[in-house]
């Protein structure tokens, strides 16, 4: 009798290594025909001097619109105008405040227009910059590599190359089936409400109805994504929400000589440490899901099996995600306490000592739902849970088996070869939440190289991009305009 259950347990056995091994062997990438051509011919010395001028401009924008420096903001828009004259010529120019749309009339007035955006405000940069930066932040410096400066990155890189994308195709006597609107926004950075918010509005009034939209978003990732050794074109389908909340711990307060066996600092830091060791519970699906089981197929063959086989790895998968803060975000609502305040003195007791926690909402998570996990969590009478705001939740989630998809992504390939191109979820938020609401699909993607070390450079120290990853964005936009608009 043990003999036979033995001999039953190991062709079980047998069969579901059969079964793991011969799924993770089938786990193959499509195979891709690439285009051999020649690189497209630009003026790359004149495509670099006019990034490195654009960052010239201290186009900040702040919380309060009314400290907005509109003279520098103005005398961008005119250096726009002017080194872009050709563009301004053929193309219908409208400003919506100082956010600029452009539009360029197709031939076929039966088919949806689509949109190209990015937004030319930029964050501030710390008042003691010029010493902790390689170069000063708003210098525009170009050296042997880099372009360097305040909004290298985010998101003049991707303003000017499309505007040297549309110029580039004008002298070429490219003439667009499909209308092709340009917006350029001056707030994204707070919100995006005075820009994009009124191009969307513009459009929605004038009865446009947009067939695909393409906004600032993830990058062509290298050295980022655990076990792929290519770069990695992530083309955002959503964005998350965003909820924030305080945390309040209470207690008697006092003298700092007589305290009590618990404060209100005591019990607030035991209701942040549940936050932060108990995270909202998330899982591999949807967007994240699309992500990995494209990325996963170029990985080494032991990760393959583990990604070929969900059904039994999933929980390990999950774990092992959960541990890198990039691919965590990904699969679930993420929890970051941001800010703490209590006594002001330091020989009182608060009798409140009060944590700011901010959610960013994955698209199967809403406010109420995450306002309610933290009351179950937490479950303390001395904590009251207090929402700032309603949140937002999170966008609608795009079609990425569309025309338009497939416009950017088989562009990107031509240019860069051999990568890898997947749907990805932008745990930031961009301008793409308004523009979306007048279109049927909106993607989130900068065509041009990052790597991990470069990546710190986004609303941080020393931001910068490679001058040859810069033209072959150009290069990108182009090939994404000549597909995406016939």
């Amino acid at each position: 009798m043990i003999k036979r259950f033995s001999y039953y347990f190991l062709l079980a056995l047998a069969l579901l290594l059969s079964v793991i091994l011969i799924r993770a062997y089938l786990h193959q990438p499509d195979v891709y025909e690439i285009k051999a051509e020649a690189a497209l011919a630009l003026n790359e010395t004149k495509a670099i001097e006019n990034l490195s001028k654009s960052i010239q401009f201290q186009t900040i924008s702040h919380p309060d619109y009314d400290k907005f420096d509109y003279d520098e903001f103005q005398r961008f828009l005119s250096w726009l105008e002017t080194e872009y004259f050709q563009v301004f010529k053929n193309l219908e120019k409208k400003y919506l405040g100082k956010t600029l749309l452009l539009k360029w009339q197709g031939e076929a007035s039966d088919l949806n227009p689509i949109l190209l955006t990015g937004h030319y405000d930029v964050v501030p940069v710390r008042a003691d910059a010029d010493s902790i930066w390689q170069e000063s932040p708003f210098s525009g410096k170009i050296d042997g590599n880099y372009v360097w400066g305040r909004g290298a990155l985010d998101d003049k890189s991707g303003v000017i190359a499309i505007l040297e994308a549309v110029n580039y195709l004008l002298e070429k006597n490219f003439s667009p089936r499909r209308t092709v609107y340009l917006s350029f926004g001056h707030d994204e950075e707070i919100g995006g409400r005075r820009g994009a918010g009124k191009v969307t509005e513009f459009l929605l009034n004038e009865g446009v109805e947009l067939d695909w939209t393409l906004d600032e978003g993830s990058f062509l990732l290298q050295d980022i994504i655990p076990g792929i050794n290519k770069p990695v074109a992530v083309i955002n389908v959503a964005e998350k929400g965003s909820l924030t909340i305080q945390v309040i711990g209470k207690a008697e307060g006092g003298h700092s000589s007589m305290p009590s066996s618990k404060s209100s600092v005591g019990y607030l830091a035991e209701a942040l440490l549940k936050l932060e060791n108990n995270p909202v519970p998330g899982k591999l699906e949807g967007i994240s899901l699309g992500l990995f089981d494209e990325v996963s197929k170029q990985m080494p063959f032991q990760y393959k099996i583990l990604f070929a086989n969900l059904w039994l790895f999933e929980p390990l998968i999950n774990n092992f995600l959960s541990d890198s803060p990039t691919m965590n975000a990904v699969i679930r609502t993420t929890t970051a306490p941001t800010m703490l305040s209590a006594s002001n003195r330091l020989n009182v007791l608060a009798s409140e000592a009060v944590g700011t926690v901010n959610f960013r909402l994955h698209p199967r998570d809403n406010p109420e739902k995450i306002i309610n996990f933290v009351k179950d969590l937490i479950s303390n009478e001395n904590i009251e849970v207090k929402n700032l705001s309603t949140g937002t939740l999170a966008s609608s989630v795009s079609d990425w088996e569309t025309e338009g998809y497939r416009a950017i992504s088989n562009s990107v390939r031509e240019v860069y070869g051999d990568i890898i191109v997947a749907p990805g979820l932008m745990v930031g938020g961009s301008d793409s939440k308004h523009y979306a609401k007048a279109a049927k699909n909106s993607y989130r993607f900068n065509p041009f190289p990052l790597s991990a070390k470069e990546l710190s450079g986004l609303h941080g120290i020393d931001e910068r991009i490679k001058k040859d990853d810069f033209l072959n964005g150009i290069r990108s936009y182009i090939k994404i305009i000549q597909s995406g608009a016939n």
